[in-house]
């Protein structure tokens, strides 16, 4: 997924702004662990950490194990 923000918007962005957004969007199951956690800016474990925070709580559902078993299949 790409989001595309007009130009003024993008400069006028905060980074806690985009945070939030990121937060939302997770939320919603609008977007990924990873993909809110590049919508923010952060890595993936300061993103949980965010997450936590918020008491927004992590939906791992089974697509996201199909995805990390077949990355750790890669990585063996």
């Amino acid at each position: 997924m790409t989001i595309t923000l007009a130009a003024e918007l993008e400069d006028q962005i905060s980074p806690q702004e985009a945070l939030h957004l990121a937060i939302g969007l997770f939320a919603d199951d609008k977007v990924t662990l990873g993909q809110a956690a590049s919508i923010a800016g952060i890595s993936q474990p300061a993103f949980l950490q965010e997450l936590g925070k918020q008491r927004v709580p992590v939906h791992y559902g089974v697509e996201e194990l199909e995805q990390d078993i077949a990355t750790a299949k890669k990585l063996a």
